[in-house]
């Protein structure tokens, strides 16, 4: 097959599973925690490894930020063979139970991005896999860590969400932020829903785990607010959900 035009690269990798960072310099971190890992291919914003887990090839990629890039990434790696997608990413919590260094995984995500408007309508929900979202869990109470699961605030733009007061559009996007909240919004990103519905178009199966920066709301509140910018925790449960799918699969 040709190589795909954004990630310039073939289905020669054999991987049927893909750990999705954002940023590229995330990429040989997490590619540690695979077995034999080693350099595979950089174009544009898309930087990959390839290791093994149980045996099975693994590509670990970014994405680079927001839904369009991600999208991409999803459908040139589907293409060349990748069926199993796990994000591993960052987030800013909303609910106030939702601490920094805490993980959540995204059972869903609010579509408040465009990307997935040429998709599908706004009317169909961004969820993950049933067995992502089920891997994923098993992989944070194996590991012991503290996580929550449930949906997420997925967006576009990060300043809009940070400083809506100088924006605009700042009244629309301050009241769609407190009702996402009142409705128990767990956090906020940027990659999920792009994630989620394109997986979904694509028949593929595919789940997200976020490590929680600070809290904003927190802040507000004037709770307790660690920023913990360490994303180990998150990382090592993306790489356990892709072994235990990967068991579940050789069952």
């Amino acid at each position: 097959m040709p190589k795909m035009y954004h990630i310039d690269f073939d289905e020669s990798h054999g991987a049927r599973y893909a750990i999705l960072p954002g940023d590229p310099g995330r990429v040989e971190k997490i590619a540690a925690y695979l077995e034999n890992p080693r350099f595979f291919h950089r174009n544009r914003e898309y930087t990959a490894w390839i290791g093994e887990i149980e045996g099975e090839s693994v590509m670990v990629m970014s994405t680079g930020m927001g839904g369009p890039s991600t999208a991409i990434a999803v459908e040139e790696l589907y293409q060349t063979g990748i069926r199993n997608f796990i994000r591993v990413g960052t987030c800013g919590g909303m609910a106030e139970q939702v601490a920094g260094g805490d993980i959540v995984i995204a059972t869903g995500a609010i579509r408040m991005e465009g990307t997935t408007r040429e998709y599908v309508p706004l009317e169909f929900p961004a969820v993950a896999h049933i067995d992502a979202v089920n891997a994923l869990i098993q992989a944070a109470k194996n590991l012991g860590f503290s996580w929550h699961a449930g949906i997420v605030h997925c967006k576009d733009s990060f300043y809009g969400q940070h400083s809506p007061d100088r924006m605009p559009a700042g009244c629309e996007l301050t009241d769609k932020w407190r009702a996402w909240i009142m409705a128990g919004a767990l956090a906020s990103e940027m990659e999920s829903a792009a994630l989620y519905i394109t997986s979904q178009i694509l028949g593929a199966r595919a789940g997200c785990v976020c490590s929680v920066i600070w809290n904003q709301e927190r802040e507000r509140r004037g709770l307790p607010n660690p920023h913990v910018r360490d994303s180990t925790d998150a990382i090592k449960t993306a790489v356990e959900s892709v072994r235990l799918m990967i068991r579940q699969e050789h069952r």
